[in-house]
């Protein structure tokens, strides 16, 4: 239960106000041979400044900042589960997924056609994701190990019982509306 998902600060932030409820995701260039997954089910949001500019959401406050240094403190404020990950290769289909995210329509369009690293051209990783904010705020250091473009990291161990005191962003029956709106048609990713 110690993985992180790097994602920028201002969609962590969209997350955490259930403006966004899934995630999309292409790779970076330190995913590995095989390239993106949501190969893990349940992991904290670690909110990244890096490679975001004001032009890539369409909604929230992007101020520009360099990434972490070590030593800085990092503070994780909420957690994510996501409930199916799927890939789409129909760029109608994850148009119909705009309500759901505040990415700009260039940004998400540019991931659909980036291509490299186990990825082909046409295609995007999305998963519906469940969030709780934690009930104190988990803080750190930021160390050299958490850097470069990759999803998931290594955390050190999170604080006891966060899981019981954390409180959900969305309930129950939004989550179900959106589960069936969104339902995948493809076929599933594996997570492990």
């Amino acid at each position: 239960m110690n993985i992180g998902f790097k994602e920028w600060q201002v969609v962590c932030e969209a997350l955490a106000t259930g403006r966004q409820s899934i995630l999309l995701r292409k790779g970076g260039i330190h995913e590995g041979r095989k390239g993106f997954s949501f190969a893990h089910d349940s992991f904290f949001l670690f909110p990244t400044r890096f490679h975001t500019t004001g032009d890539q959401v369409r909604e929230g406050e992007v101020t520009v900042m360099p990434e972490w240094q070590p030593g800085d403190t990092i503070r994780i404020t909420h957690h994510a589960e996501a409930l199916w990950a799927i890939t789409l290769t129909d760029w109608e289909k994850v148009a119909e997924m705009e309500p759901f995210h505040i990415y700009s329509e260039k940004t998400v369009h540019d991931r659909f056609d980036w291509e490299g690293k186990g990825m082909a051209s046409g295609s995007i990783h999305v998963a519906l994701v469940r969030v709780r904010e934690l009930a104190e705020p988990w803080e750190f250091p930021y160390e050299a190990k958490y850097g470069g473009c990759r999803s998931w990291i290594h955390l050190p161990d999170p604080p006891a019982d966060w899981l019981e005191s954390a409180k959900p962003v969305l309930g129950d029956d939004t989550l179900a509306t959106l589960h069936d709106r969104l339902k995948p048609e493809a076929s599933p990713e594996s997570m492990s």
